[in-house]
């Protein structure tokens, strides 16, 4: 035990991705996710880590290399952490959160077929100042135990939870150093990175878009309106039909595209004997003013047509 808990409260969790973008004060969240797997398939790791600011992955370890390194831009920075420190810190972790694996495999004499462990805890800053912290963790895709800094008790949400709750609780100073972990040394440690990320995490990149058009025989035509490469993650993206917002979409979706950015796209119905004007419309916070894309389909002569309006500068 007393080997165990120091280690996880050095653990930092994962705020929701859905938390929205804020000023240059924030909000801004560094949170970590940990998987676990008991007999992980082939090219998979046994343990990884991926530590997050806001939405972008700044490091990443795993059981197969065994060391903690600086992904995408952070790669870049000198100072920002101690990596080699920051590998062994890992490794420590690998071997307490396995071990919590295992209790609950015990628990449940599940010793044959998969099982996956996951960690998420962090926390947040709004305006200098600490706005929000959690710290959870799932087995096998279900609720198992999460901290509540404000009892504060680790809390079982799993009938095997409770021998790890025991574990954890053995003395209260470790109860209080969980508490103290996430109202202070998280906050801390996010200000910190901060010094030397809040350039690249307040960038504002504005979307390219395209708006496609669709027609199989015998159907009705779709209208696609794409926007990429833009960053921050929220954006608003619409169709109207003679300047009325268009409601019944067949597809709506927003996706990371793979280098720091997003992309989405809006997909519309229109009838085959419709030839009301369509345009997309898209707000940004990088955008001065709105997008706003025509569709004519008076102007459309094929099945398959596409216009583009050019990434703003």
């Amino acid at each position: 035990i007393a080997k165990m808990v120091p280690v996880l409260l050095s653990l930092p969790l994962l705020l929701g991705s859905t938390v929205p973008q804020g000023t240059q004060a924030g909000p801004y969240l560094l949170t970590f996710l940990y998987t676990g797997l008991s007999r992980p398939s082939k090219g998979f790791p046994r343990f990884q880590a991926t530590a997050f600011l806001n939405d972008q992955a700044f490091f990443h370890y795993d059981s197969e290399s065994r060391k903690a390194e600086p992904l995408g831009p952070w790669s870049q920075v000198e100072g920002m952490e101690d990596w080699k420190k920051e590998s062994q810190l890992q490794q420590a972790r690998e071997e307490i959160f396995l071990e919590t694996l295992k209790d609950a495999m015990n628990y449940y004499k599940e010793s044959t077929g998969s099982h996956t462990f996951q960690g998420m805890f962090g926390c947040e800053l709004q305006n200098n100042r600490s706005s929000g912290a959690f710290w959870r963790y799932a087995y096998d895709g279900e609720d198992f135990i999460e901290f509540n800094k404000e009892v504060p008790a680790w809390v079982a949400l799993d009938p095997a939870a409770l021998n790890t709750k025991k574990k954890w609780e053995a003395e209260k100073v470790y109860v209080q150093r969980a508490k103290a972990y996430l109202e202070e040394e998280c906050p801390g440690m996010l200000q910190r990175y901060l010094n030397y990320s809040r350039t690249h995490l307040d960038r504002q990149e504005p979307p390219s878009v395209t708006a496609s058009s669709h027609m199989a025989p015998g159907q009705n035509r779709t209208l696609k309106c794409l926007a990429y490469d833009f960053y921050p993650q929220g954006i608003g993206l619409h169709w109207t039909r003679a300047g009325e917002m268009q409601k019944l979409e067949l597809e709506r979706h927003i996706l990371p595209s793979g280098k720091g950015t997003y992309l989405s796209w809006v997909v519309v119905g229109v009838p085959s004997q419709d030839r009301a004007p369509y345009s997309c419309h898209v707000e940004h916070r990088s955008l001065a003013q709105p997008l706003t894309l025509l569709w004519d389909e008076r102007q459309t002569a094929s099945a398959e047509d596409k216009v583009e309006t050019p990434r703003p500068q």
